[in-house]
Order: C-alpha cells, then sequence, then structure tokens
C-alpha cells in the first residue's frame, strides 16, 4: 500500500520491531501504518514482555487491522489466539477491521468488501502478493477513519484571531471568508480530538463559534 521495500520471509517474527510507513487516504489525509510483530498462540510471558514496545503501536492505534491467513485451515483459531492477546494488552476494545489476506490461493475468491447490518465496513478479502483488493481496503479504512473527523464551518469575531491562527497551525483550514459583520469564516477539517482541544483551550463551545458539520451543509444545499 505505501509502495515501499520491507523485509518479508516465511518465519517466526521476520518482524521484530514496529515498521512504520505513510500512507495519504481520501477524506481522511495522512495515516501511519505500524506493522507489529506477529501474535502466536501461547506466547511466554517473557517474550510478551520482550515485544511489549511492538505489541505497544496496536494498544495506541485508531484502528487495528487484524490481518488474517485466509487459506490457512486453523484461521479460526488463530484469530482467537490474536484477540486474547489484545486482551492482554489492553486493546480488545479498539475498533478492527479483518483483513482476509492471500484469496489467490483460495478456488473461486475475488476481492470483496463485507459490511455488518448497519453498513459499516467489517471485513475485506484480498490478494497482497496479486495486489488484488488494497483500493477495497483502503476504501474501507478511509471510511472508518473518517468517522473521527471533524468538517465543517464556523464564524469568529475579529476578536479571535488566536483560534483561527491555531486552526491554521493544526493544517486544518480548507478555506476561508471574511463576512460583512467583519467576522471570519473558517472550513476546517481535522480529527476530532484535535477540534475539541482548541475549542477547549480557548473556552469556546460549538453554539458561540455557529459550528455547522459538512454533512449538514451539504443537506442544506
Amino acid at each position: 500500500m505505501t509502495d515501499s521495500d520491507v523485509y518479508a520471509q516465511d518465519q517466526l517474527f521476520a518482524t521484530l520491531d514496529p515498521t512504520m510507513r505513510r500512507v495519504e487516504l481520501d477524506d481522511v489525509g495522512a495515516c501511519i501504518l505500524a506493522d507489529t510483530v506477529g501474535f502466536i498462540s501461547r506466547l511466554p510471558h517473557k517474550l510478551v514482555e520482550a515485544f511489549r514496545a511492538t505489541l505497544e503501536e496496536a494498544a495506541s492505534a485508531d484502528l487495528l487491522l487484524h490481518t488474517i491467513d485466509s487459506a490457512d485451515s486453523e484461521r479460526l483459531r488463530n484469530m482467537d489466539e490474536v484477540q486474547k492477546v489484545l486482551t492482554e494488552i489492553g486493546a480488545e476494545e479498539i475498533p478492527q477491521l479483518l483483513v482476509y489476506n492471500k484469496i489467490d490461493l483460495l478456488s473461486d475468491m475475488e476481492p470483496r468488501l463485507d459490511r455488518n447490518d448497519q453498513g459499516k465496513p467489517v471485513a475485506v478479502w484480498l490478494s497482497a502478493h496479486k495486489k488484488a483488493g488494497l483500493k477495497l481496503l483502503e476504501e474501507a479504512m478511509s471510511e472508518l477513519l473518517g468517522r473521527n473527523i471533524c468538517h465543517g464551518t464556523m464564524k469568529l469575531h475579529a476578536s479571535k484571531g488566536s483560534v483561527r491562527a491555531k486552526f491554521h497551525r493544526a493544517n486544518a483550514v480548507i478555506g476561508e471568508q471574511y463576512l460583512d459583520d467583519g467576522r471570519c469564516e473558517l472550513e476546517v477539517r481535522l480529527p476530532v480530538a484535535d477540534f475539541n482541544r482548541i475549542l477547549a483551550a480557548e473556552s469556546l463551545t460549538t453554539d458561540s463559534i455557529e459550528w455547522m458539520p459538512a454533512a449538514v451543509l451539504a443537506k442544506a444545499s
């Protein structure tokens, strides 16, 4: 996905340290993919401690891509073992997307994106080796991560120049114009956590800045 050359071998612990690469996703922007150490069943406690740093990358993620060998007859058991490790490191509540890889080893299997009853992406079937289905994976990631993105417009009085400056420093401003009453109307897009942090630092609320989410604007137009 990132067009980078990374060591890969069919051997235990080929990845000992997190490998991190940047990828641009539609409607989300720059994201960091972290490839962690592989999970195995009955991982000895001493090894869990040794790999604590790489496993913590999973615990601090916004989204876990649970990569599964779809051609492995033991895949269900392996998936259960991964869940046990995630629970041990406190990452069991982090949103997951199941990524069933190696569909090129299955008969009559085409890339596909599975959704739940609410239309939320839950699994992607692909072949990394054949580069088939990667676009579906990007689509699912963009959709899931985009739920944590805040996009809309606000109106700021001239006295709130510091607020405007903070959004600019966060590279969140995608449009701005000055209104007849002297206020500045900003269109911003940034992570929800950063949006809330800026408002809290300035003792502002969404009501005080006349916040209008992009989804509401689209319906109005």
